[in-house]
């Protein structure tokens, strides 16, 4: 049979049968990158930071491709991998388009932060001392610094009677720069764990009513909202809550904390280790 009439004839059943293309809307792009990617990628594709990379004038198929594989975990970096899981095949389609479509970004430009993201409400506990209970540490080997976790009543209650963690629930943590050895290794104490020889700042989380309304679905962690704080006890500037939503938005299972397994056994009676 002719190859020209073989394909004639062929081409109604491949048409009935292949999947049609999505095609790409540039305004559905530019919309869902105004609320959640411009957090990060700033909304005409100008990163909020030197350590997020610009996407304006990215080739789409190329960031489709980049979201294709943190989606299916093929690439690996967790919070972006929290945020493509959330993303569809047409929702990638569209923001790879929209962002392909704006013009390049000036050299050392940065967009600001969005603000509804940006903002947290955590304020220091200046009692936690007294009134939270110690009961997580770990060791950060590649920032050579070892953090201790507290817990206020409302929390430690919750894991007490296996309960997710409600609003009022507040856990902070100790940052110290690891006492290191000749070589530069960390020392270990008698617990197993880094020395802690100079406290460098505090990371808190916290929720109370309301505090997660402003916040875009894809980022919210219910009402949790997150801090990272000086020695002297003030917000740090340039801090993007936004990188702490989307890092903690997998553990929703556990009450958004990477913790909770420790905090429940401190709270069933067992040691902090």
């Amino acid at each position: 049979m002719d190859m020209k009439k073989t394909l004639s004839l062929a081409s109604p059943l491949l048409l009935a049968v292949l999947p049609l293309a999505h095609a790409a809307d540039i305004a559905a792009g530019k919309a869902k990158v105004a609320t959640v990617c411009a957090a990060c990628h700033g909304a005409a594709g100008v990163s909020v930071s030197e350590s997020v990379p610009n996407l304006a004038a990215q080739r789409a198929g190329y960031i489709q491709a980049q979201l294709k594989a943190l989606k299916d975990g093929t690439r690996k970096a967790p919070i972006m991998n929290a945020i493509a899981a959330q993303l569809s095949p047409a929702e990638i389609a569209d923001v790879a388009a929209y962002f392909a479509s704006l013009p390049g970004a000036p050299s050392g430009e940065k967009s600001p932060q969005l603000a509804n993201v940006a903002r947290s409400s955590v304020a220091f506990p200046e009692q936690y001392r007294t009134a939270f209970t110690k009961y997580h540490t770990i060791d950060f080997p590649e920032t050579k610094q070892v953090r201790i976790y507290f817990a206020n009543e409302t929390a430690l209650k919750a894991a007490r009677e296996d309960r997710a963690l409600p609003d009022g629930s507040a856990i902070l943590s100790e940052v110290y720069a690891a006492k290191v050895d000749a070589d530069g290794k960390p020392v270990k104490g008698g617990d197993g764990h880094f020395v802690g020889e100079k406290l460098v700042g505090y990371t808190a989380m916290q929720r109370e009513a309301g505090w997660g309304g402003e916040v875009p679905e894809m980022l919210r962690n219910e009402n949790w909202n997150y801090a990272v704080f000086t020695l002297e006890k003030k917000p740090r500037a340039g801090i993007n809550q936004a990188e702490c939503f989307a890092c903690h938005k997998p553990q929703d299972k556990v009450s958004y904390l990477f913790t909770q397994k420790e905090l429940a056994a401190v709270a069933h009676g067992g040691a902090a280790r």
